[in-house]
C-alpha cells in the first residue's frame, strides 16, 4: 500500500496551530474543551472581579501599595510610606505588581486589587495546561473548575494579601518540574527553582515547603542515573536558593542609611526579618527568635492549629471540600499503578500534588497557628488531585465495565478489585462531607437538597449501567454527579460578592464564620471596606490641619505604630514616621533619633494611641511635646488618639 503524503498546512493552517498552541491545547483537543475552559475562565474573572472597586484592601498592604507606587525607593526595599523609612514586615515582591498598578492607573482601589484578580485567572489557567499534561483534558477542566469554585480562593483573589502570587509562582514551579520530569530536559528544572526562587519573594519561608517535594519525585521519577538525577537537583536548588536571597543580600549589602528600617527586626537585620519574624517565632514559644521582635507572631492568636487545622469549623469550609476526595484520589493514583515503570506519569502527578498537600497540612499543623486564607495555597493540589482522581475513577469505571460486557462475565469482572465502583464512591463521599462541612452553620442550607438529588441521579445513572445504556446518558450521569460535588462550595464561593459574606479585609473568610455567626445566628453588619483615596472626615480634617501647619519638614506625621499612619497613608501619599512598625514594637526610631529629627525641623507633629505598646519613642514624645486641643484638627474628643506638637511655632 502506497503511504499517503502528510498535508503541508496553509498559512490559517498554521495560524489555527500556532493559536492552540498558545492555549496549551493540542490539535486534537475535543470540540467541547476550548468553549469549555473559556467558560470556567469567564466565571473565574466574574467571581474575582465583580464589584473590584470595593475590594477588601489590607488596611496596611494598601497603605503599603500606595506609598511603594510613589517612589522607588519604597517600592524596592518594600517602604511602608512614601519616604522609606520604615518597611513593611514582608518582603515587598507580592506588592511589586500592585504598586505598578497603582502607578499606572492612580491611586483607586480597584488598580491595587486589579493584579489578584489577573493572578488568581491566570492560576486556573495554568492549573489546566499542567493537569491537561498530565492527566487529560477531563481531569484539567475538572481541576480549574475546583479550582476557581474553592472559597477560600474567590474570596482572597478580592483582596490584596501575598498568598495570591505565591500560589501562582509555585504552580508555576510545579508545571516546570512535571516538564522536567517528561522530558529529562535540564532547562525545565531550572526553571523550577527560578519560580520557587520568586515565590520566596512573595510569602518568604513558605515558598520552600514543596523544595523536598519537588525534589523526591524528580529523584524518584525522572529518567536518567541516580547521580545523574541527583545532581541535577541539587543544581536547581542551588538556583532556588540564589533567586530566593537575591533581595534579602540587596538589602543586607545596602547601608543601612540607604534603605528603610527592617520591621519586625530588632537589629535591622534582613536575615532576621525572613528567618526570625516570619519564620522560627512562628513555630516556637520565643517570639524574639532569630532577632524577632518580641510579640510579633500574630498568627498565634488565631487558634488554627494542630491535626483537625483543616477541618475546624473556621477553615473547613474554605478548603475542605474536596479533602477526602484527593486523599484518595493520591492514596488510589499510587496503589493503582504499583507495578508501573519507575517514570510512570500519571504515578508520578499523584505523588507531586499529593507530597504538596501532605508537606502543607502537616506544618500548619505544627505552626502556633494560621489565618484561614494561608489554606490557599493547598487549593491548586486539591484541585489537581480532584481531577486527575476523578478521571482516574472514570477510567477503570469505563473499562470495567466494556470489559466486563465484552467478556460477557461482569461478575468475575467485579471479583478482581471493584475498581469501577470508585468513580460513585467518590460522588458519595464528597457530597457527604459537603453536608458535614455546611450542617453547623446551615450557611447555604437551600443548596444541600440540589446537591443530594444530583448525586443520586448521577450515581443512579453510573450505577445501572448497563450494555444497551447509550453514552449520552452515562454522560449525563456523570456530569449530575460532578455538580453534586460543586453546588455547595460553590454557594459559600459566591457569597463572598457580598461584603457581608466576605470576612474583614486583614483576614478574608467567606460565609458565616465569625463569632457573629455562632449557634445559627446569621446577622451581622458588613465589615468597613478600606479602600485607596477614601479618607473619612475624621483624618480629612486631620491631614488639611497637619498641611496647613506644616513649613519644610520632611515628614508630615510621626504615628505609634502603623495602625495609626494606615488610613493617613492611604489616603494621601506623604512622608509620616512609623514609629514601632506594625505592632509598635519595633525599636525604630530611638529617642535619640527621634530628639535629632525635631531639633533639625525635620520632625513636628506626633500622633499617639492607647491602642499600641509605649516605646521609648513615645515616651520622649510625651515628655517633650505639647498635647493638642482635638477641637483644633476637627475632633470633638480624643478618642484612643492624641495629637502631640514637639515644635510649637508661635
Amino acid at each position: 500500500m502506497t503511504a499517503i503524503p502528510a498535508v503541508q498546512p496553509t498559512g490559517a493552517h498554521r495560524g489555527r496551530r500556532a493559536a492552540t498552541r498558545r492555549f496549551g491545547m493540542p490539535e486534537d483537543a475535543p470540540r467541547w474543551e476550548r468553549p469549555a475552559l473559556a467558560t470556567v475562565l469567564v466565571v473565574a474573572t466574574l467571581l474575582y472581579g465583580w464589584g473590584i472597586g470595593q475590594a477588601a484592601l489590607h488596611p496596611y498592604y494598601g497603605a503599603a501599595i500606595r506609598s511603594m507606587a510613589s517612589s522607588w525607593q519604597a517600592f524596592f526595599f518594600g517602604g511602608l510610606d512614601a519616604s522609606g523609612s520604615i518597611s513593611i514586615d514582608k518582603l515587598p515582591g507580592a506588592f511589586w505588581p500592585d504598586a505598578v498598578s497603582v502607578w499606572l492607573f492612580g491611586p483607586h482601589t480597584w488598580a491595587a486589587a486589579l493584579p489578584q484578580v489577573v493572578e488568581g485567572v491566570l492560576t486556573v489557567w495554568l492549573l489546566h495546561r499542567i493537569v491537561r499534561a498530565w492527566a487529560g483534558p477531563f481531569a484539567a477542566l475538572i481541576a480549574a473548575l475546583t479550582l476557581t469554585l474553592t472559597p477560600v480562593t474567590v474570596v482572597l483573589n478580592r483582596a490584596t494579601i501575598p498568598d495570591t502570587a505565591l500560589t501562582l509562582l509555585l504552580v508555576a514551579a510545579a508545571g516546570a518540574l512535571q516538564k522536567a520530569v517528561r522530558t529529562e530536559r535540564l532547562l525545565p528544572l531550572i526553571t523550577c527553582g527560578i519560580w520557587v526562587g520568586l515565590a520566596f519573594q512573595t510569602k518568604m519561608l513558605q515558598a520552600w515547603l514543596v523544595l523536598p517535594v519537588f525534589a523526591a519525585v524528580y529523584q524518584l521519577a525522572a529518567p536518567g542515573t541516580r547521580l545523574n538525577r541527583a545532581l541535577r537537583v541539587l543544581l536547581a536548588g542551588a538556583v532556588a536558593l540564589a533567586v530566593s536571597c537575591s533581595w534579602v543580600l540587596i538589602a543586607w549589602v545596602t547601608p543601612a542609611a540607604d534603605r528603610p528600617y527592617l520591621d519586625g527586626t530588632s537589629g535591622n537585620d534582613p536575615f532576621a526579618l525572613v528567618f526570625g519574624y516570619n519564620g522560627l517565632s512562628r513555630f516556637s514559644s520565643d517570639s524574639t527568635a532569630f532577632g524577632a521582635v518580641a510579640g510579633t507572631a500574630a498568627s498565634r492568636t488565631t487558634g488554627n492549629t494542630g491535626w483537625d487545622m483543616l477541618i475546624n469549623h473556621t477553615i473547613g469550609p474554605q478548603i475542605a471540600w474536596f479533602l477526602p476526595l484527593a486523599v484518595l484520589a493520591a492514596v488510589l493514583g499510587v496503589v493503582w499503578r504499583t507495578g508501573r515503570p519507575r517514570t510512570d506519569l500519571l504515578r508520578t502527578g499523584f505523588l507531586m500534588w499529593g507530597g504538596w498537600l501532605a508537606v502543607h497540612a502537616l506544618v500548619f499543623s505544627s505552626s502556633n497557628g494560621n489565618h484561614a486564607y494561608y489554606t490557599a495555597v493547598i487549593a491548586p493540589a486539591l484541585a489537581a488531585l480532584t481531577g486527575g482522581g476523578l478521571a482516574l475513577f472514570r477510567s477503570e469505571y469505563e473499562s470495567g465495565y466494556e470489559s466486563g460486557y465484552e467478556s460477557g462475565q461482569k461478575a468475575e469482572h467485579e471479583a478482581g478489585g471493584r475498581r469501577h465502583l470508585a468513580l460513585p464512591a467518590a460522588i458519595v463521599l464528597t457530597v457527604v462531607w459537603a453536608l458535614v462541612l455546611d450542617w453547623p452553620t446551615r450557611f447555604v442550607s437551600w443548596l444541600l437538597p440540589v446537591a443530594v438529588m444530583l448525586a443520586l441521579c448521577g450515581v443512579a445513572g453510573l450505577w445501572s449501567r448497563g450494555p444497551r445504556t447509550s453514552p449520552r446518558m452515562v454522560h449525563g450521569a456523570l456530569a449530575a454527579g460532578i455538580a453534586a460535588t460543586l453546588v455547595v462550595p460553590a454557594g459559600w464561593a459566591a457569597s463572598s460578592l457580598n461584603p457581608l459574606y466576605a470576612g474583614p479585609a486583614t483576614s478574608p473568610v467567606t460565609g458565616p464564620v465569625g463569632s457573629a455567626f455562632r449557634d445559627g445566628a446569621h446577622h451581622r453588619h458588613a465589615p468597613r471596606r478600606t479602600g485607596l483615596d477614601r479618607p473619612s472626615a475624621r483624618d480629612t480634617a486631620l491631614l488639611d490641619y497637619l498641611t496647613t501647619h506644616r513649613h519644610g519638614e520632611k515628614y508630615l506625621l510621626a504615628t505609634q505604630a502603623a495602625y495609626t499612619a494606615e488610613p493617613l497613608l492611604r489616603a494621601k501619599s506623604e512622608p509620616l514616621l512609623v514609629m514601632g512598625g506594625f505592632t509598635g514594637n519595633t525599636p525604630f526610631p530611638t529617642a535619640q533619633q527621634l530628639g535629632t529629627l525635631v531639633a533639625t525641623h525635620q520632625l513636628r507633629y506626633a500622633l499617639l494611641t492607647t491602642q499600641r505598646p509605649t516605646t521609648a519613642a513615645t515616651k520622649w514624645v510625651k515628655s517633650h511635646c505639647t498635647r493638642i486641643r482635638p477641637t483644633a484638627y476637627g475632633r470633638h474628643t480624643d478618642g484612643s488618639f492624641a495629637l502631640y506638637d514637639c515644635n510649637p511655632r508661635n
